[in-house]
């Protein structure tokens, strides 16, 4: 089992230059201190005019910076948006080519199609479209980081002969992955070998099965990359607190923080333009006020909300029901203070990170 950390950079308002950049630093110094603690990667989403939901718009400058500043951390994209008039692929595979030469070879690229009305809307995009142009795209970028020269004639989109440069460091090309969040786009990804970003968060349970016929079908795959990506990653929340029960109601906090922004942000504004939309239903019902009474729910077995040992046995569930990675959410809207974060950090690292190491694995097996 490998941990990362996920970023959203969800920012309070007012949008200040002070509160922008705060959120940015933080999640900056965040970041030194996982590389320094054995974290093994960090990811970025890309979103779009999500008010205090997300405000990372450049996953790649975001992750450029803290390549700079990291020396061992996998850089993920999570998602590069794989939609023409957002994106063209030439710049993706650009993008990611280069960060891979700064970072010595550390980048994981994800894909994915966006999955609000509110980003797509706002870029003019034909959501009827979407699925079709995110498979072209990962098709022929790993064409452009492998051929010498390249050229296409496709649907959504089309180039001469030339040569994209640079190329990665990593050969063949950095692994693919795609987000997870309509069902079904787990065997999206398997059939095309790539590995599931799986983002929608929900109790183990839940997933199991999701991860079961991922990795059936990814058996009999045919890869658009060079090789296969074999894994599962899950995106999860994470406060890890001495005390179990102060660590679950601040963790309670963070869901209900992150909950309320996500429906008056994408919720409230949202008008599907098409039914056959796959994000259509997928967001849960709007959450009240975080500081009202009604706001008080349970937190999902499967979040990693406690002291050390409530936290070890929720990754236990999760690496029992075959995820690799777990990746974590650590703050919404700057709710934790900043110490807060890092020394739940530090003891995630210290008390938890040592029960699921390869050398602790072996030494239980072997007792």
């Amino acid at each position: 089992m490998k941990f990362g950390l996920f970023y959203e950079l969800s920012t309070p308002r007012p949008f200040t230059t002070e509160n922008q950049r705060a959120v940015i630093e933080n999640a900056i110094e965040q970041t030194v201190l996982a590389d320094e603690l054995g974290f093994s990667s960090v990811w970025c989403v890309e979103h779009h005019f999500l008010e205090e939901y997300s405000h990372s718009s450049c996953p790649d400058m975001f992750l450029t910076a803290v390549a700079r500043e990291t020396k061992n951390l996998r850089l993920g994209f999570g998602i590069g948006t794989c939609v023409p008039a957002m994106h063209s692929p030439i710049r993706w595979a650009e993008k990611a080519a280069f960060l891979d030469l700064l970072s010595n070879g550390r980048v994981e690229f994800g894909t994915g199609r966006s999955s609000t009305w509110n980003e797509l809307g706002g870029f003019n995009a034909n959501v009827d479209d979407t699925k079709r142009s995110w498979d072209e795209y990962c098709r022929v970028i790993p064409k452009m980081w492998t051929e010498e020269r390249f050229s296409h004639q496709g649907t959504y989109f089309s180039m001469p002969e030339r040569c994209i440069l640079p190329k990665p460091m990593q050969e063949p090309h950095p692994p693919l992955w795609v987000a997870v969040t309509a069902p079904g786009t787990e065997f999206d990804a398997a059939d095309r070998g790539m590995g599931a970003l799986i983002l929608s968060i929900a109790d183990v349970e839940r997933n199991i099965p999701r991860i079961q016929e991922y990795r059936a079908r990814i058996r009999r795959c045919e890869p658009v990359g060079s090789f296969v990506n074999d894994q599962v990653a899950i995106a999860n929340w994470m406060y890890c607190h001495p005390d179990d029960a102060f660590a679950v109601q601040r963790g309670d906090e963070l869901v209900s923080t992150f909950g309320y922004m996500a429906g008056q942000t994408v919720e409230v504004s949202e008008a599907y333009p098409a039914n056959n939309y796959s994000a259509l239903g997928l967001l849960g019902s709007l959450r009240p006020d975080p500081n009202s009474p009604d706001a008080k729910k349970p937190v999902a077995s499967g979040l990693c909300f406690g002291d050390p040992e409530h936290i070890s046995d929720t990754v236990a569930r999760w690496e029992a029901a075959g995820a690799d990675h777990l990746i974590f959410m650590i703050q919404a809207r700057e709710h934790l203070p900043q110490q807060d974060v890092l020394d739940s950090l530090r003891l995630f690292a210290s008390e938890v990170m040592p029960r699921f190491s390869g050398a602790s694995r072996k030494a239980a097996v072997s007792a």
